[in-house]
Formats: C-alpha cells, sequence, structure tokens
C-alpha cells in the first residue's frame, strides 16, 4: 500500500507563496499574530479583575462584621448588590463571544473535497529560485565558496511538563548557537505549530518548506532536534560530497534496503537542499502525518512493514523509510545516507567514553573517536515520560554539553571543573600577546578537518 492512499481533509489555502512575515505591532502565539491593541486590552481587563476582587472581599468582610449604621439585612443587599454587579463585570471581561478582531484572520473552514497537502502546489521553484536570486545579487547563495546553511531546531510552545526540562532546552540552544555562531551558519528557533495537523513528531515539515520558500537564499535547510547537542564544535559537515544529492541523513543502506529496519535511517539531524526536488520529497512524505484516524491507520501500516517497529501512530521517520523502500526508484538517486561520521550519534554509547576521547583524540574528527552530533534519542527531558530514567538522561546531557562547552570555553582560557560541574576554572593565564594563541587555534583547526 503507497504512501499516495491517505489523503487527509484540510483547510482552503489561497494561491500564493506561503511566507514568513514580521509584524511590529503584534506577537507571535502558536502561530498567529496577536494586535498588540487587543494585548494591551487583555492586560488592563486582568488589572480590572484584580482589583474588583479586592473590593468585593472587603465589602463582603464589612457586611459580615457589620456595615456601619445599617441593619444586616439592608448590608446583605447592598453587599448582594454589589456581588451580582462584580458578577456581571467579570463575565463580559472574560467573555468568550468577544467581537472578532478585525485585524485578526479567521480560519477558513475545511473543505472536504481538498486532499492534504503542506501548501499550494509548485511546479517550477528551481527557476523561480534561479531568477530570484539573479536580480538580489546581495543575498547570495554561496558565501566566500560554502553554500549557505540555516540551521533549524525548535520545541513545542508550552513551557515542559518537567520544569528543569526547559533548562536543558536552554543549554541545548546555547549549544546550536555557539557552533553556528564558530561557523557562520544562520539559525532558526521555532516554537509554533504552523499546521496543527502536523503537531509532535511531524511539525518540522511545514516550518521547513516554509523556510524554503522565505529564504531562496538558503542553499541548505538543516533540521536538529531539540534533544542533540553539537559535541565536536570543530567539525564541519563536507558539504562538497553531496554536489549530487539533495538531502543528506544518517543511516545505513543495508539496514534500510536488507532489512527494512525502523531504525535504518534518523530524522533527528539531516539536510535538504533548497530546490524542487525537496519540496516534492516533503509533499510525498506528509500525507502520513495529520493527526487522528489517518495517523493511526498509517502506523499500522508502518508496523507491519517495518522491521522491529513498535505499534504506535504513524511517525515522520518510519514514513520516509517507507517512502524510500516503496518508491526506491523515484528518491534514493538524490539521498545520500551519511554514516562516515555522527551526524546522528546515539547517546548511550558515547557520553561515558568522553573521557578517554579527551585522552586518545581531538576535535575535528566527527565520528566514534570525537562525535560530531550527540542525540538523546528516547530521553524526552521535557515530556513527562520517556524510555530511560530521567536522572540518567539528564546526567548524560550535562556530560554532553559541558564536554561540548569546553571547546568553547577553551578559547577564552577556562574550561568546566567537570564534566558534571557547572563551575568554571581557569586553565590560562593572560598574555601580552593574545593573537598568538588565536593563531595556533586556527592551525589545529585546519588541520583537524583535514584529517580523514
Amino acid at each position: 500500500m503507497g504512501l499516495g492512499s491517505f489523503t487527509r481533509q484540510k483547510r482552503n489555502t489561497s494561491s500564493q507563496l506561503p511566507t514568513v512575515a514580521a509584524n511590529g505591532g503584534g506577537r507571535y502565539s502558536a502561530g498567529r499574530v496577536v494586535p498588540r491593541g487587543r494585548q494591551i486590552q487583555k492586560t488592563f481587563n486582568n488589572i480590572k479583575i484584580t482589583v474588583l476582587c479586592g473590593f468585593v472581599t472587603i465589602l463582603v468582610l464589612r457586611g459580615t462584621i457589620g456595615v456601619g449604621n445599617l441593619g444586616s439585612s439592608e448590608a446583605d443587599a447592598v453587599n448582594q448588590n454589589i456581588i451580582e454587579e462584580t458578577n456581571r463585570i467579570l463575565a463580559e471581561i472574560r467573555s468568550d463571544s468577544d467581537p472578532a478582531d478585525p485585524n485578526e484572520p479567521q480560519e477558513p473552514d475545511l473543505n472536504p473535497n481538498v486532499t492534504y497537502t503542506l501548501g499550494p502546489r509548485i511546479e517550477d521553484w528551481d527557476t523561480s529560485r534561479k531568477k530570484w536570486l539573479e536580480s538580489n545579487s546581495e543575498f547570495p547563495n554561496y558565501v566566500n565558496g560554502k553554500p549557505r546553511i540555516l540551521l533549524l531546531t525548535g520545541s513545542p510552545p508550552n513551557p515542559c511538563d518537567n520544569p528543569i526540562g526547559d533548562h536543558y532546552l536552554l543549554k541545548a540552544l546555547k549549544n546550536k548557537i555557539d557552533y553556528c555562531r564558530i561557523h557562520g551558519i544562520e539559525i532558526v528557533y521555532n516554537m509554533a505549530h504552523l499546521d496543527k495537523e502536523l503537531a509532535g513528531y511531524w511539525a518540522k515539515l511545514p516550518m521547513i518548506r516554509r523556510l524554503m520558500l522565505s529564504h531562496p537564499e538558503v542553499e541548505w535547510i538543516w533540521w536538529m532536534d531539540s534533544d542533540a547537542l553539537f559535541t565536536d564544535m570543530v567539525f564541519e559537515i563536507p558539504l562538497s560530497k553531496y554536489g549530487n544529492h539533495n538531502m543528506v541523513i544518517h543511516g545505513y543502506p543495508d539496514l534500510l534496503f536488507d532489512q527494512k529496519s525502523w531504525i535504518a535511517l534518523n530524522t533527528g539531524s539531516f539536510l535538504f537542499r533548497n530546490c524542487q526536488w525537496s519540496l516534492d520529497l516533503l509533499g510525498a512524505w506528509a500525507p502520513m502525518g495529520p493527526k487522528g484516524p489517518i495517523r493511526d491507520e498509517a502506523g499500522k501500516i508502518l508496523t507491519a512493514n517495518l522491521k522491529g517497529r513498535p505499534a504506535f501512530e504513524a511517525d515522520d521517520q518510519s514514513a520516509l523509510i517507507y517512502l524510500l523502500i516503496s518508491r526506491k526508484n523515484e528518491w534514493m538517486d538524490k539521498v545520500f545516507v551519511e554514516n562516515s561520521y555522527y551526524l546522528h550519534g546515539y547517546w548511550a554509547g558515547l557520553v561515558d567514553r568522553y573521557e578517554e576521547m579527551l585522552e586518545k583524540y581531538h576535535p575535528g574528527l566527527g565520528d566514534e573517536r570525537w562525535p560530531f552530533v550527540t542525540h538523546f534519542v528516547g530521553c524526552k527531558p521535557c515530556g513527562s515520560y520517556g524510555d530511560y530514567p530521567v536522572e540518567r538522561c539528564l546526567r548524560s546531557m550535562e556530560r554532553a554539553f559541558n564536554f561540548a562547552d569546553n571547546q568553547v570555553l577553551n578559547l577564552y582560557g577556562f574550561s568546566h571543573r567537570g564534566l558534571l560541574s557547572p563551575k568554571i576554572r581557569r586553565i590560562r593565564n593572560e598574555t601580552i600577546t593574545p593573537l598568538q594563541y588565536l593563531d595556533q587555534f586556527d592551525i589545529r583547526h585546519h588541520k583537524a578537518s583535514s584529517k580523514p
């Protein structure tokens, strides 16, 4: 059974290309802009609620004790009138039937005759993008001979179930920002569900598509899960190696085609070239993703066809594997399955070896000797469940963060006191020739990056 058999009702879409627009007069909330005036009005209403509640409390207490010269029945009547009036005002403030804001777009109704898509069908993206680049030379897709990369990551719009999870989301973001700053990569952190049909595992797909269309100057979109950390701050992806490919993903071809394993690839870290082929693949990938019966039924088919897959709803990784297996001739020529370095490194086999790596090897290798990315699959520090004990996951994430952070702090003459310690120590005294150390760092960077 192919992916094409899965359809889903979707809201009508306009014929215009999707864009990411800024709005100086509002703020983003779960994928939509809330006008500033409405936000101020809500804040003012909350203040009125607080004042009214306090006023009512005082009056009720006075009525209970006695209100001046009024009799008890008269006092009760006064208090009752005040309470009723207050309740009326509160009901008006809190009403869910407020008149629609004319500046806020309305959600379109479902159209039962429209097949689920990520957006309007685009068929000439390569030509359109080429013309745009030619007419906007101030936004080149190659800078200093290197293709422009945009790293995309994100997390749900709500706070973590486990409060400490927000702390580790922040650390993971700091880690990614450090790597991007060192290597001249742009970064986008998304916390909005651009399509509520594709929540959970699938939220990355509509965001990737929007970024491709809104940033034609970007050559590669690089998705990275929030629970994945860079642990080799020197290593760079050898993009010249992928000149004939449009997708780079960590995995193993034998597991993919011989065993049809559901873990043959990992979608926690992968790259898409900004081109028509990628838009087409996203369009073919998405139909298993809409939540509800479609995702549930698709999950049954994935479990039946992929070795070792547990019975649960369709996830983006299994759907991609199934797509590449079932339509190999259509897609695989442009997919590079990478395993010469750790674009995705499974954390359980790495974090306990950091001391050995520090003793024997150096950054810039990117493989099992010094992993490029350490991915905490199955940990879910932000959620209320996971495949591993929370304590073990948090301890391992702390070690991974500090292992990577030391590579940044070393440039400034500092290091963590230990891989489990947030405290730092000085490892190098100040010098009157600071640029000498920078030269040494640059030489080490070049030699490390040139090693096989």
